[in-house]
């Protein structure tokens, strides 16, 4: 019997520097999971770090190796998916201008995040084209490989959604060369950060993949929990601590309800507590931080995996886009061969 075809799957992270646990359980430990079951194609996207890094570039490379670094490390497999850096495949640039050509304004200045991310990154000036474009380039970075399915939390959900309209657009004017992506809605679990917030690099709260056993510990043990229990023999709320998020996403269910119910009848302390998370992180990451340190120490064996990555990927966009040309009627001859010799 045939064996149905795989849908396509694109995704793709910024290069903001090392991940944290909040990247892994909201995307990457899903990414991982789907590669079994789908074709899929991960991109590190540093144009679109570049969006807000304009001033100082040259962090974008750094951090683009420390992001590869800890996909490779988790568990995202070259030889199960096509793992890419988006910014060497030029094609990405060619469709994300022509869309720019057919997207009206109001389509890009209407994206919640716009508005947002100014607000939330206030030191740096984001009125500029790049940043008011780059869900066009998302876009581009979807469609180019006719991607159907494109795993999102519901905070990103709305530029799935722009990529569908954007694609409707395009084929009404051009005749159908893609394909609608399908937004595969993810849970995204909110994990608290070292200070009780959500856990960000910019909050300077984040437990971070590559963290040793002993930083792991020096970050959970000082944590705030439930407040109300201010000492050992006050039951407390778990839903209201902040360390429990960490539970809920590394620590199995039958073990949470345990713990669950000694945190409110006071029978365990916020310590025990405590302890059955780090040592559950320390377990789940045992293998990734054996990993990381080979990679590390070989940083040309990352670069030549992603090079094969681009290559394959590059193949796929340039197949894109003489259909994309063609779809415009921008196809020219080119210089005209003559037989015989000069007269």
């Amino acid at each position: 019997m045939n064996q149905p075809k795989k849908k396509i799957v694109l995704s793709g992270m910024r290069p903001t520097g090392a991940l944290h646990l909040g990247n892994y359980v909201g995307a990457l430990r899903n990414w991982i999971k789907l590669q079994e079951t789908h074709h899929c194609f991960y991109t590190i996207v540093p144009w679109h770090a570049l969006s807000s890094e304009y001033e100082n570039p040259k962090v974008i490379r750094e951090y683009t190796l420390e992001v590869a670094l800890d996909w490779l490390s988790s568990g995202l497999d070259p030889e199960k998916s096509v793992l890419f850096i988006q910014s060497e495949v030029k094609e990405h640039a060619e469709l994300h201008l022509l869309l720019s050509m057919i997207t009206p304004l109001p389509w890009l200045e209407r994206v919640p995040t716009f508005k947002e991310q100014q607000q939330e990154l206030q030191d740096k000036e984001l009125n500029t084209y790049g940043f008011l474009g780059y869900p066009l380039l998302q876009t581009a970075d979807i469609i180019i490989y006719k991607a159907e399915v494109v795993p999102v939390g519901e905070d990103q959900a709305f530029h799935v959604e722009l990529a569908r309209e954007i694609v409707r657009r395009f084929n009404r004017f051009y005749g159908n060369v893609f394909p609608e992506p399908q937004i595969l809605l993810t849970e995204v679990p909110k994990l608290a950060g070292t200070d009780g917030r959500k856990m960000s690099k910019s909050y300077g709260n984040a437990i971070y993949l590559k963290d040793s056993p002993e930083t792991i510990k020096e970050k959970i043990l000082p944590m705030v929990t439930d407040t109300r229990r201010k000492r050992r023999s006050d039951p407390g709320e778990p839903e209201d601590c902040p360390v429990f998020t960490l539970h809920k996403a590394f620590v199995s269910e039958r073990k949470r309800e345990e713990l669950a119910a000694g945190c409110r009848t006071a029978s365990i302390g916020c310590l025990e507590c405590k302890k059955v998370v780090i040592d559950a992180l320390i377990e789940e990451f045992a293998g990734f931080r054996e990993k990381r340190s080979y990679y590390q120490k070989h940083p040309e064996i990352v670069w030549e995996i992603f090079a094969a990555g681009n290559q394959k990927a590059r193949e796929v966009a340039q197949k894109t886009m003489e259909e994309v040309r063609s779809a415009l009627g921008l196809v020219f001859p080119g210089p005209q061969k003559t037989s015989g010799k000069n007269r």
